[in-house]
């Protein structure tokens, strides 16, 4: 999924020690995974700070224009994919991740399947993964600077210019799959991931192999076709980008492909034959909150902005604001089954909302239901 730009998640950021061993490598390096496990994170990988080849692909994918209304993308240059200028004197990037996908939930296929049902990305089930990995990660750090003293780092959980997923890659985590996301033998794709960048001469983690093959599962289930080449995303027709990134009005040709996914997607997940690997989170904050797992679309449209506030109080959804959970909803209540109380919901919302985007894509969804089913 295309990600956010946030505020940057600091912590002290001191000068190496000069007296600091050269030959902090491979025994330490084992201790630090160690410490990242007994933390809670599922796996954790050490790379350096080599990203040009990962450089290139943002480049490129940069110029076919397919970051849509991510500007934030262009804006910091080469910050992004060289880490010593967006953090001078980085040596190497611990990279950890975290299982998220909840137990127990209600089936993710049967949600999908039930459109007068509201589908949620199963990573914001819970509380926002942000803060968790964040004082994991600054935990870690003190951790390591118990062993070595004061040190340089900083923590990164999906906030400024990062590119998580090829530092994931070069510190063993995983390889990327056809549908951009990383996947591992062991634990799928149902993972966050955090990265401390550290002035600390570590050892490296090996890479991985990659392990797709011919499979092109995620490309042939994906609702819009976003995946346009193996390992090419168009986040303008990705759904995830759509309901979650983008600030404006839905596309009308893509809004029926959307079904009743009202925040991210997981299609190219669910499909994977990887992720019957996948271990569920022992996380007790990306537990199911507000029954969202399988959520009524009416119940849901009925919210008001202050139910909307306080229930997603500690939630990434709560970012994306009413306004566009709103245009969400609309866009999956004109794609439910027509019935009486589906329009009459849709009516009422048409009367009160004040919002000429919410309002529009209100019509567009009355409109599903009151034209003839052979025309839709």
């Amino acid at each position: 999924m295309p990600t956010s730009q946030t505020a940057p998640q600091t912590t002290q950021l001191s000068k190496q020690p000069s007296d600091t061993p050269a030959q902090l490598s491979t025994d330490f390096s084992a201790k630090i995974s160690a410490w990242g496990k007994a933390l809670g994170f599922d796996a954790l990988g050490i790379s350096n700070t080599d990203l040009s080849a990962a450089e290139q692909h943002l480049f490129d994918w940069l110029g076919q224009d397919y970051q849509g209304d991510m500007t934030w993308m262009h804006s910091h240059g080469t910050k992004r994919s060289r880490p010593a200028e967006l953090v001078p004197g980085t040596l190497s990037i611990i990279s950890v991740r975290m299982n998220y996908l909840p137990a127990p939930a209600a089936d993710a296929t049967m949600v999908l399947n039930h459109p007068e049902l509201g589908y949620i990305s199963r990573y914001a089930l819970g509380r926002d993964y942000h803060k968790v990995l964040r004082q994991r990660l600054k935990k870690l750090a003190q951790r390591i600077q118990q062993e070595v003293g004061a040190f340089g780092y900083r923590v990164f959980t999906d906030s400024a210019p990062v590119l998580e997923k090829p530092i994931a890659v070069k510190a063993g985590l995983g390889w990327i799959g056809k549908h951009t996301n990383v996947l591992s033998r062991d634990a799928g794709s149902w993972f966050f991931l955090g990265e401390l960048y550290t002035d600390l001469p570590l050892s490296q983690s090996a890479a991985l192999d990659e392990h797709c093959g011919a499979c092109t599962a995620c490309i042939n289930i994906c609702p819009t076709q976003a995946i346009v080449a193996p390992y090419e995303l168009d986040a303008r027709r990705c759904i995830s980008y759509l309901t979650i990134e983008h600030k404006g009005a839905i596309p009308v040709a893509l809004r029926p492909l959307i079904g009743n996914r009202i925040y991210g997607c997981d299609d190219c997940q669910l499909i994977c034959p990887w992720n019957r690997f996948a271990q569920h989170s022992t996380e007790p904050d990306f537990s199911v909150r507000h029954s969202l797992d399988a959520p009524h679309l009416i119940d849901l449209f009925c919210w008001d902005e202050d139910t909307f506030l306080q229930n997603f109080t500690g939630s990434a959804i709560r970012r994306i604001g009413f306004e566009r959970w709103q245009r969400n909803l609309a866009v999956a209540m004109g794609n439910a089954p027509t019935s009486l109380r589906i329009l009459q919901s849709l009516q009422k919302k048409l009367a009160q909302t004040h919002s000429t985007m919410v309002r529009e894509h209100i019509i567009w969804a009355i409109a599903q239901h009151e034209q003839p089913k052979s025309s839709q």
